[in-house]
């Protein structure tokens, strides 16, 4: 019986190369714009379909896929680096891309991991907007795909890294200021593969101001002065001047209101 089994296993393992080796990769898509806001398509997978229940519970990067604060995703690790995080505005979780697969290869789709087909099946297909909180590690991802190069879609992944390796280096500016420095990243799993963390992204505390004393003086108020009565200036038609203008009968000298007011520069309001 041992002897079959040991002729099954090898047979079943050339099996599984063939067929990837035949399969044809998904069609290439051009990559959408790195920016903080995007919008994506997205489907959903758990780790008990017929094409994960090799690999079991675990990513690619060697650890468990997460369900909880922060949820796992898979994608093409040349657009979305592993370790990028990301929001979902439309239901407020975080994603963490851990994983990959074959049919995401060369494409702008996200994967994400639910616990259970239910949970799969009422996910679907969706196109939603998403928040890349933090930008994964393009080099580290490099270096967990090159040891699996003999595979297709990780090979497209790898030249489409050093394509474009300068792009995923470059900081990417901040289009929404409600995201900068104001999402709060629950603790993630440990480092895996030679990636970091996640880092807390939690607006730090502002540093106190010391207070300075200083003297209060009060002014003394003038003395009350009588104020000398103005009076509509009249034209020589014998018509008033419009609003703001009046004469001061004291000096003779014409006043114009809006023009001391300091909410008026130059006749326009502030």
């Amino acid at each position: 019986m041992r002897p079959l089994l040991s002729r099954a296993f090898p047979l079943a393992l050339c099996l599984i190369i063939t067929g990837c080796a035949s399969r044809p990769l998904p069609k290439f898509e051009r990559p959408i714009a790195r920016t903080q806001i995007q919008n994506v398509r997205t489907t959903a997978y758990t780790d008990t379909e017929s094409d994960h229940v090799q690999y079991s519970n675990h990513n690619a990067l060697g650890g468990t896929l997460q369900c909880g604060s922060i949820h796992s995703a898979a994608a093409d690790w040349s657009r979305w680096p592993a370790g990028t995080i990301f929001r979902i505005r439309e239901t407020g979780e975080l994603y963490r891309v851990d994983d990959y697969g074959w049919a995401l290869s060369g494409t702008n789709t996200i994967d994400l991991y639910k616990p259970s087909r239910a949970a799969m099946n009422a996910w679907g297909v969706r196109r939603v907007t998403i928040e890349n909180l933090q930008w994964g590690d393009p080099k580290a991802s490099l270096s967990v795909l090159r040891p699996r190069s003999r595979y297709r879609h990780v090979q497209r992944m790898i030249a489409e890294l050093h394509d474009r390796m300068d792009e995923l280096q470059r900081p990417v500016p901040t289009m929404d200021p409600a995201i900068s420095g104001a999402t709060m990243i629950a603790s993630a799993a440990p480092a895996q593969q030679g990636l970091q963390p996640v880092a807390d992204l939690a607006r730090p505390a502002p540093t106190p101001i010391p207070a300075t004393r200083r003297p209060i003086v009060v002014a003394s108020a003038p003395p009350p002065q009588t104020a000398p009565r103005a009076v509509p200036v009249t034209s020589t038609s014998g018509a008033s001047t419009s609003a703001g203008g009046f004469y001061n009968s004291s000096n003779g000298s014409r006043a114009n209101g809006v023009a001391r007011d300091p909410f008026f520069n130059n006749g326009s309001s502030r």
